[in-house]
């Protein structure tokens, strides 16, 4: 990859559209392919309909996480259909799937070409499933089928009998044998990428902090550097600190209710019921800092539109020493029961290859044996400066991703304290100067379920013609199903509930 020709950049950073090479389509596949091989992921493909009329430009972002560096290139597409990349670079089968939705262009050789939001083309006319430009009907696709004596097919969702967001799993079973599992999501589009288009506005933050509402913090810190790169507007060092420790908090809060989640997936109770209220003592910790229990109206252009005073941060430290203490008690309990451990170990274990040639992310990802964690590879903010160690395990199955899970809470309760205890002096926050024109910026933040990914491209009068958001949900579902694969049926719930994935973070 040494003569790549694609433009680097760092998170965080903004640079010229000019400075971004347009290359021969071949040459585009080819780098992006080469690139997968090689061990970089594939964090946003997506297409760009602002330039001439009738073409769309595909924009690739390839992560080094080695060099820190991402890579970026473009090319032109002007005819109906490309050779699709998926069938040499799994990582891209659903972001292919997305642009054919979108803009009508069609991925030629994809291996599973059907809609994955349900809605009519950006391009009117140009509809992939429906030439008349009408789009798909919501929930209605053909689904994969196995045939053979015996073999019979279970359907769940997308209603669910819980408080659950909607979403439909199709099973191919042989009794109680998972063959297949195909996902359909796609019930809750609400067309947040369309609505940035224009923007910044007023409403731009609040849309970001609603993309998935458990990661208010994490979409908004992504959304916050990137206005920051583009205004080319440096974030005071005390302001920094406020969104690490509420985007570790975050943390917190969603891996101690999904510990407790997992332990009454098998009837474990105690863990269950204590984890439950744990939760609520992370999320008052994040209320106790701006007022909201998930963080909405903390992280802003600039910085942080809170600080942590005197009083609050006394607080705010003997309040996590409690909860701490609380949840090390509770999940000790989980750890100790023999039972627990036998219906945890070997069940829905995905393989460090198939979870590199699928570019997971996050927990995921790290309980396969990846060592991907943007807080490490892209570091920002914070980060930049104070390390987390990177949780890693090598089973791949849901008792790797609940153990993650618990050593990931011991380092951001460790993180935290650090740095309350050294919390620098002087302002939380600076004015954003207007946006850069005919720029593009990414930002990578490692929020809770994994690696966020947003990139912005602006205008002639620095505004967003384009705004991409890859939520971790995104690159993760399909390992949800390869999980399923050879599995009991009745594994389901569990295997879920240990990846944990966002309905509304896929859908936008």
């Amino acid at each position: 990859m040494s003569d790549i020709r694609f433009a680097a950049i760092r998170t965080g950073q903004a640079i010229s559209r000019a400075r971004i090479p347009q290359v021969p389509f071949d040459e585009f596949r080819q780098t992006v392919v080469a690139a997968a091989a090689e061990g970089r992921r594939v964090a946003a493909l997506f297409g760009d309909a602002s330039g001439p009329p009738g073409q769309v430009d595909l924009y690739a972002v390839l992560a080094d996480g080695v060099r820190s560096l991402l890579h970026v290139g473009q090319t032109p597409i002007e005819v109906g259909e490309f050779a699709a990349l998926t069938p040499d670079c799994p990582q891209v089968h659903l972001f292919e799937r997305e642009i054919a939705e979108q803009f009508g262009i069609v991925p030629a050789g994809h291996p599973w070409l059907k809609p994955v939001r349900f809605h009519a083309s950006y391009r009117p006319g140009c509809d992939a499933w429906n030439r008349s430009g009408a789009g798909p009907v919501v929930g209605v696709l053909d689904f994969y089928r196995v045939a053979g004596d015996q073999v019979h097919e279970v359907a769940v969702g997308p209603v669910h009998a819980g408080v659950i967001e909607p979403g439909h799993f199709r099973f191919q079973c042989h009794g109680e044998r998972v063959f297949h599992l195909e996902i359909s999501l796609g019930y809750q589009h609400r067309g947040v990428s369309r609505a940035l288009v224009g923007g910044p506005k007023k409403r731009t933050v609040h849309l970001l902090e609603e993309t998935a509402g458990d990661a208010s913090i994490g979409h908004a810190t992504a959304y916050c550097q990137i206005v920051e790169a583009l205004a080319g507007t440096q974030v005071p060092i005390r302001g920094e600190v406020v969104r690490g420790v509420a985007l570790e908090l975050e943390r917190l809060a969603n891996h101690t209710v999904d510990l407790g989640a997992l332990a009454g997936d098998v009837g474990f109770l105690p863990t269950a019921a204590f984890c439950g209220r744990i939760r609520g003592d992370f999320l008052n910790l994040t209320a106790l800092i701006c007022g909201s229990r998930f963080g909405r109206g903390l992280v802003r252009p600039g910085g942080a539109a809170f600080d942590i005073d005197e009083t609050r941060r006394v607080q705010c430290l003997e309040r996590l020493d409690a909860a701490v203490h609380d949840v090390e008690s509770a999940v000790s309990l989980l750890w100790n029961a023999a039972s627990v451990q036998a219906r945890f170990e070997g069940t829905g274990a995905v393989s460090i290859e198939t979870a590199r040639a699928l570019g997971l992310v996050g927990p995921a990802a790290r309980a396969c044996g990846l060592e991907h964690d943007a807080r490490q590879d892209f570091p920002s903010g914070i980060f930049r400066f104070v390390q987390v160690p990177v949780s890693v395990s090598l089973s791949g199955d849901v008792l790797a991703r609940a153990y993650i899970r618990w050593l990931e809470i011991q380092r951001s309760a460790a993180f935290i304290r650090e740095q309350l205890h050294s919390l620098p002096a002087g302002p939380v926050r600076r004015e954003v100067a207007p946006l850069g024109s005919g720029q593009i910026a990414i930002a990578l933040v490692e929020g809770w379920r994994g690696e966020i990914c947003h990139v912005a491209l602006t205008d002639a009068y620095g505004c967003f013609s384009n705004y991409r958001i890859v939520d971790p949900s995104f690159h993760n579902w399909a390992g949800l199903a390869l999980a399923l694969r050879d599995q009991q049926i009745s594994d389901f719930p569990l295997c879920n509930k240990s990846f944990n994935l966002s309905y509304c973070g896929h859908d936008l």
